[in-house]
């Protein structure tokens, strides 16, 4: 006779203090828990990057534009760089649907929404290293000690042939690339989460791109209250008459940061030759307690080894970018976002130098970061050379770093 294994619990998830004076707590890096809410915070610190105007749209609409995060060229660079990674010619439309290998039904998903499996370039790491993108997300969280997320591009080209969404079975519960939640909306206590993105080029009204609902996040308590017991916690349905989607206008360089809160999702690009273009980049209050963590993000920067965050980030199935360039170089700055230098350490860059290129007052104890240029993040074993991970079975579920619902 067996005898029958006892129950075992679920075992909790372990939450980690972020490394911040105000009290944020998570298990993975991805969802926070908090004593205020986000849209209820009230400010310790000046802002820095955002109005008094910005800063009550990001709080009463759940979204909030910052015009030039980081300059139209930069951002066309990146730009050149991302048609370049595909292979592709932004005068050859027709070469914008050429057959390529798809590893899984995943795979196939990721191209007909644009997904570029780039996480590493200089040109990546410049931008989240950007102190006017730093000092945003500084004001939106209201903590210094952030670390940025290591995500990837997107390029998406008009739906049509085999990058018609219309190739993906659509469901009718979860996640919707239209419109969704990154976030459980049914928990009584919901965490709080940032997302963001960079424009490469300007949007077009026909182009798709981000669209979100600011008026179901600004009414959510009235809205939560007359709906059944079992509606869908990612999917919101609405009445878009009362509850209308907008698409706000962005321009190359143009940083858009949203609350998890937010409905939004990616519309559909319905016009004739263009494309649209972004940099997905957010950042979050740094777990530097979470060793496991903060290893696999340094060890991924590193030996560009595919981020293991998000089972959807699945590396290029043409040529991996660890064997096309070499490690990101990163300044003081970036060292602290990526987890290689710890928000406890001394500056090298004295704070009067560092609050020069910011406006910040030295004096305030609130300078944003590090003077460009700076090699501090360049550890003594990173001659150890670039390497692909080949270990992604394991990468679901793990929940090492944030990430958009959107960006799976």
């Amino acid at each position: 006779m067996t005898t029958p294994a006892p129950h075992r619990p679920r075992r909790r998830p372990r939450l980690h203090r972020a490394a911040s004076d105000l009290p944020y707590f998570s298990a993975d890096g991805e969802s926070y828990l908090a004593q205020t809410t986000l849209r209820e915070l009230e400010k310790s610190r000046p802002l820095r990057v955002l109005s008094e105007e910005d800063f009550a749209h990001w709080q009463t609409y759940g979204y909030v534009v910052v015009r030039e995060a980081i300059p139209a060229e930069a951002a066309k660079r990146l730009l050149d760089f991302t048609w370049d990674f595909q292979g592709l010619d932004p005068g050859d439309p027709d070469g914008w649907y050429a057959d390529r290998p798809f590893r899984s039904e995943l795979d196939r998903q990721l191209h007909v929404y644009g997904f570029v499996e780039a996480y590493h370039h200089q040109l990546l790491w410049d931008n989240r290293q950007a102190r006017r993108v730093y000092d945003a997300f500084v004001d939106v969280w209201d903590c210094e000690e952030l670390w940025v997320t290591q995500d990837r591009l997107n390029l998406n080209p008009p739906n049509v042939g085999n990058r018609d969404r219309a190739l993906i079975e659509p469901t009718d519960r979860g996640f919707d690339i239209e419109l969704h939640w990154d976030i459980d909306t049914t928990l009584g206590v919901p965490p709080q989460r940032v997302q963001g993105i960079i424009a490469l080029n300007e949007t077009g009204p026909e182009s798709g791109g981000f669209q979100c609902n600011p008026e179901l996040f600004r009414r959510f308590e009235e809205w939560k209250v007359a709906q059944p017991a079992d509606r869908d916690p990612l999917r919101p349905s609405v009445d878009r008459a009362e509850y209308p989607v907008v698409r706000p206008e962005l321009r190359p360089g143009d940083l858009l940061i949203w609350n998890g809160l937010l409905a939004h999702g990616v519309a559909r690009n319905v016009s004739r030759d263009q494309v649209r273009a972004v940099q997905y980049l957010s950042m979050m209050p740094a777990l530097e307690e979470h060793e496991r963590l903060r290893r696999s993000r340094v060890d991924s920067w590193r030996h560009l080894r595919t981020p293991r965050w998000n089972r959807t980030l699945v590396g290029d199935p043409v040529r991996h970018e660890s064997e096309r360039y070499p490690t990101a170089t990163l300044d003081e700055l970036g060292s602290r976002l990526l987890g290689l230098t710890s928000w406890k350490d001394a500056w090298e860059t004295p704070a009067a130098d560092r609050s020069a290129d910011t406006g910040t007052d030295p004096g305030t104890g609130t300078d944003a970061g590090a003077a460009s240029g700076t090699d501090a993040a360049r550890s003594a074993d990173a001659g150890d050379g670039p390497a692909a991970d080949t270990d992604r079975g394991a990468a679901a579920g793990r929940g090492e770093e944030p990430a958009c619902a959107a960006s799976a």
